[in-house]
């Protein structure tokens, strides 16, 4: 059975698993154990043993997870979305673990045992939330540069061509919004790789020109709504709405 599963392309498999096919569901899971196990290493920085790291547990249940709320609509290829998925979740246990209280006070005392100063592990945490946030921010930011190479753009491009008044990058974010909440223009985009100039102009109160001007910056927005990037979409909040 497995070689026969074999020769069924991954998102096919996905599509099946998500229809409720258990056994390409384990399939998938024991199949991509190794991937999760390199996922999981990543975050954790060290060798992660299947068999006995807590860590691989929750990788394993986050693969499972992206297998059953994964959209081939959104741009991404599946591992690449499992990747994010896995990590995260990954991240967000570590930060669980380090705010479980320790069950001594905050003071400037040394325990008699661990031999170290409670405020000095409060700051440990603090200092390893802030470097998972920034391990997190950064893996976003190489996701999102190589989603933008599909659209043959890049970062430079990008800071170079960006609206440089608040109300152009508004309108642009707004125009960026609508092309991802249309389902037509929004497969329009994933497909051809650039904007539908002529169907816009019918939808947005802006000219053709100044939607070409603005093509590159709306199509990196677009890029960015249409993938799961927390930290890239924060700065999104709140503008073109």
């Amino acid at each position: 059975m497995s070689k026969s599963l074999k020769d069924i392309p991954l998102e096919e498999m996905i599509a099946s698993a998500q229809q409720g096919d258990e056994l390409i569901q384990n399939y998938l899971l024991k199949t991509y154990q190794p991937f999760i196990a390199k996922c999981v290493s990543e975050v954790c920085k060290r060798y992660i043993d299947p068999k006995k790291d807590d860590e691989f547990s929750i990788g394993l249940s986050a693969f499972n997870e992206a297998i059953l709320s994964y959209s081939p609509d959104k741009g991404s290829s599946f591992l690449s979305f499992a990747n994010l998925v896995v990590k995260r979740k990954v991240i967000d246990y570590i930060r669980y673990v380090q705010k479980r209280p320790l069950g001594i006070s905050l003071d400037e005392t040394y325990d008699a045992e661990l031999m170290e100063n409670p405020i000095e592990i409060v700051a440990v945490k603090r200092n390893f939330q802030m470097e998972q946030d920034a391990w997190r921010r950064k893996e976003e930011i190489m996701d999102f540069k190589e989603k933008l190479k599909e659209y043959k753009l890049t970062l430079l491009e990008l800071t170079e061509s960006s609206p440089k008044h608040k109300d152009a990058r508004d309108s642009a974010v707004r125009t960026a919004r609508i092309l991802f909440e249309d389902e037509k223009l929004h497969s329009y985009v994933l497909d051809k790789k650039k904007l539908p100039i002529k169907d816009l102009i019918k939808r947005v109160n802006v000219s053709k020109k100044t939607l070409e001007r603005n093509r590159k910056f709306i199509l990196a927005i677009f890029v960015v709504l249409s993938n799961d990037y927390v930290y890239l979409q924060d700065y999104l909040k709140g503008v073109g709405q």
